[in-house]
């Protein structure tokens, strides 16, 4: 009894409330397109067609300097969701593990990528192409905020409209 109890416990600590059906529909479409070329290849690319297959709105009137891609989101005060997506602006990250110590660009001068994962707060598993790491084809990484030390980052939830940002 007390390890069925524990069970039931741990899975509702792991597993994060319902997301958002927007938010549901645009993981489901990034893992239909894991490992797979979206499109042209672009970063942008996987997130046109993610929220074009969400049926949610975004603002293609720029696509490479001032895309909106739903309601803004601050990553200090709003939850994060996987389906979210973020919009790097010339960002620089540098960790240190153990002995070696790492340097990372997104966003140079943008790029473009959807929560696929969230690991704790500022700790993302990130979906993207037309990266160095997997080229044209969708893949997922790690990306964490305390990591970042120049640039800036616009994160948006997935609507319906227009209205609802």
């Amino acid at each position: 009894m007390k390890i069925s109890l524990i069970a039931l416990l741990l899975s509702f600590s792991m597993f994060p409330a319902k997301l958002p059906e927007l938010n549901a529909r645009v993981i489901d479409y990034v893992n239909k397109n894991m490992g797979k070329k979206v499109d042209r290849g672009e970063c942008w690319d996987l997130a046109a067609g993610a929220l074009a297959y969400a049926d949610a709105y975004f603002d293609r009137s720029s696509i490479k300097t001032a895309t909106i891609y739903g309601k803004e989101l601050n990553p200090e005060k709003d939850e994060i969701l996987p389906g979210d997506l973020i919009q790097f602006k010339k960002v620089k990250m540098k960790w240190q593990d153990g002995n070696k110590i790492y340097e990372s660009s997104l966003g140079m001068p943008d790029h473009t990528a959807i929560v696929y994962k969230v690991n704790g707060k500022g700790d993302y598993e990130i979906a993207h192409q037309n990266t160095a790491e997997f080229g044209k084809k969708v893949g997922v990484n790690n990306f964490r905020l305390d990591r970042v030390t120049k640039g800036k980052m616009y994160f948006y939830r997935p609507v319906a409209t227009k209205e609802e940002m």
